[in-house]
């Protein structure tokens, strides 16, 4: 399974990273939320941007392009090995900068990717 890391996580039922976060624990995929806003997500809790995660496979992001560079470091230090650009999300200079690091970036929506068993 891989081990997911959510950034704009969100107690919020009607956002997409709140589905995603249901949709990754039903298909047994252990979450990591991270966002801005207090409380938990599919159980687990949403803590704020901070402790690198070492053991991260997949990091899918749910912020668009402006906050994104808040996040470049985090997202290189936790070094997964993939970024998943959901709709609204993609954004070239992050994209680079993952190449740069050996990172696949991957325009996708993590929804659809588990749907059809592609994830």
């Amino acid at each position: 399974m891989k081990k997911t890391l959510i950034i704009g996580a969100s107690p919020d039922s009607s956002r997409y990273a709140y589905k995603a976060a249901h949709m990754l624990t039903r298909f047994n995929h252990e979450i990591v939320n991270v966002g801005i806003k207090r409380g938990e997500v599919a159980g687990v809790e949403i803590e704020n941007q901070g402790d690198v995660h070492s053991d991260i496979d997949t990091i899918t992001l749910y912020i668009g392009p402006a906050l994104q560079p808040q996040y470049y470091d985090y997202i290189l230090d936790t070094k997964p090995k993939r970024v998943i650009f959901n709709p609204g999300t993609e954004n070239f200079e992050l994209e680079k900068l993952l190449d740069q690091h050996n990172i696949e970036p991957m325009r996708a929506c993590t929804l659809v990717l588990l749907s059809t068993g592609q994830y």
